[in-house]
């Protein structure tokens, strides 16, 4: 198992959509939190597994774990010792605004 790395503004994206949803209904935001989680641990697992981020320039490795029950992605780089999450990105707001953080 690889160690997992989350990028400060995937934790920023990550804090703000727990929090939106926590304010929707009490207990939503730490059922986000725990699908994220489980999702990151099977990342960190196997990352091959996952697709390249659709529209991603294919020579960055830029791969996608959807997120089950909520519509965001997680866009993340499989380096050598570790996972790199780039962006905890919503599937339908401003499409591939993260793209640059793959450089």
């Amino acid at each position: 198992m690889k160690p997992v790395r989350i990028e400060p503004e995937a934790t920023e994206e990550l804090s703000a959509a727990a929090e939106w949803y926590e304010r929707r209904r009490e207990g939503l935001g730490s059922e986000f939190l725990a699908v994220v989680d489980a999702v990151l641990a099977t990342v960190g697992r196997d990352p091959g597994r996952f697709p390249s981020y659709p529209g991603s320039d294919p020579r960055l490795g830029v791969r996608r774990a959807g997120t089950p029950r909520f519509p965001f992605s997680i866009a993340f780089i499989d380096l050598d010792s570790v996972v790199r999450v780039i962006a905890i990105a919503h599937e339908r707001r401003r499409p591939g605004y993260w793209r640059d953080r793959a450089r």
